[in-house]
């Protein structure tokens, strides 16, 4: 038993602190964004984390795949009390401590897990039928190839060994309750264990249930940590920044967009409208600021969140009219892409090799930060300007995300710097820009367009 405990701690040290690790790079990550103030009407917030992110409000729009995401989702919940007792068990080497402790409450506290738990493997096998077998369309996208359609299986597999542990754990101590009572206590009536165990495991002699009850715990603390190291690499980190993520979202209206001040005082100066029209123009030899965003770096670090929280579920694809209509646009596609990007970038600052430092302060420079950064590539060389000038900017992918992440944002704030910086842009677009700021309006017209109040006058 000694061996065990110790051989227990240092397993789950080393994996949790590896998680640690892992966690605190995707937090680095996200940070590489600009700065963005997200804390204002905190009451608001906290009701979005409650109903959207514990709630599950958005997810019932879709009422077949909410309720089964809601058997899985409540199972995961009331396991952690039972995680709780195992990483209790192990590290004292005790057993089943909560069961004398809490009385009558541990058998329906476990009978409720075990409930939960039969509920939630039926979702699982009803979700890999339906992403296996019935192929579900918004599940089989271009962008959903390959790692991403085995990262969401081996998650459904990940589940089916945590429900085999409990089964097998619960299920062959309530057998050893009976043939070995003197070390496995009575802990009272299990709702599905108390009739399954003895149905499994019932021909067994004490050796056998052991190891059978042993290895069920096993499996499930070991799945329990090997799962925690796989959430930084898969899209299911979403079950831990679901609700930070909720908290930040911008509470404006869908439909608002966000102004650039710059732009915006600059046209209200041209029109002669308020404050903007007395400022001071800015002196003719000062460098020109960069608008919109072309990499990791000029996205908010909202931007980034919104993309490690991003679950593949493609309810924003699914929506999107340009998408719908056989344009190369997916909305899921443009969160998976800057993850990626923010992934790369953060392995190659890991890696500490100065070829990723900017040329002119790499002599200098002590170690790679975001301000010197350069790999000579940007968010440019995984979005195509095809997939950001097919966006309507209808809102239909904001409005669609369960855990409110908005692709609509890094859409619109590359097309500025395309459009913007790069003076760049769909050659359809180029004679509309041109009116607006030379006429005012979005027609080429002979005449200024305010040439008619001179007429009145």
């Amino acid at each position: 038993m000694l061996l065990q405990q110790i051989f227990f701690a240092l397993v789950t040290i080393y994996l949790s602190y590896r998680a640690f690790n892992l966690f605190s790079r995707i937090r680095r990550n996200i940070l590489l964004g600009e700065d963005e103030d997200l804390t204002d009407n905190a009451p608001q917030r906290w009701k979005n984390v409650f109903l959207i992110a514990f709630g599950q409000k958005k997810m019932f729009k879709r009422i077949v795949p909410a309720v089964l995401h809601f058997f899985i989702y409540a199972a995961f919940l009331a396991t952690q009390i039972e995680l709780l007792e195992i990483l209790i068990d192990g590290f004292f080497g005790v057993h089943r401590f909560f069961a004398d402790k809490i009385g009558f409450l541990y058998p329906v506290i476990i009978s409720t897990i075990e409930i939960l738990s039969f509920l939630a493997m039926i979702a699982t096998v009803v979700f890999l039928i339906r992403r296996n077998v019935l192929k579900i369309d918004r599940l089989h996208k271009p962008e959903m190839k390959n790692w991403p359609t085995i990262d969401a299986n081996l998650i459904l597999f990940g589940e089916l060994a945590l429900i085999t542990g409990i089964v097998c754990m619960n299920g062959a101590d309530v057998c050893l309750q009976e043939v070995d009572p003197q070390n496995y206590h009575h802990t009272g009536f299990f709702a599905i264990s108390s009739w399954m165990g003895p149905l499994l495991f019932g021909w067994m002699d004490a050796g056998f249930l052991q190891i059978v009850e042993r290895f069920g715990w096993w499996l499930h603390i070991g799945t329990v940590l090997a799962f925690l190291n796989y959430l930084p690499i898969s899209k299911h980190l979403h079950i831990m920044l679901a609700f930070p993520n909720t908290y930040y979202a911008k509470l404006n209206s869908r439909g608002e967009m966000t102004n650039m001040p710059s732009i915006m005082n600059e046209v209200k100066s041209m029109m002669g409208i308020g404050d903007a029209a007395d400022a001071e123009a800015p002196p003719a030899d000062e460098e020109l600021p960069a608008f919109g965003s072309n990499d990791i770096f000029t996205l908010s670090w909202k931007n980034i969140m919104d993309a490690y929280t991003c679950t593949e579920c493609g309810r924003c694809t699914s929506v999107c009219p340009a998408n719908m209509t056989g344009k190369k646009l997916s909305p899921r596609k443009i969160m998976m892409d800057i993850r990626d990007r923010a992934e790369e970038v953060g392995a190659n600052m890991d890696c500490g090799e100065s070829q990723y430092i900017k040329e002119e302060v790499r002599a200098t420079a002590k170690k790679i930060t975001k301000e010197n950064y350069d790999d000579g590539k940007s968010l440019f060389d995984y979005i195509s300007k095809e997939e950001l000038h097919a966006c309507t900017t209808c809102n239909a992918c904001v409005e669609a995300c369960p855990v409110m992440i908005n692709p609509l944002e890094p859409i619109l704030k590359m097309r500025r710097y395309e459009i913007l910086t790069d003076s760049a842009g769909p050659k359809d677009w180029v004679p509309m820009f041109t009116s607006i700021e030379n006429n005012g309006a979005v027609w080429q017209l002979p005449d200024a367009r305010d040439k008619w109040t001179e007429e009145l006058n």
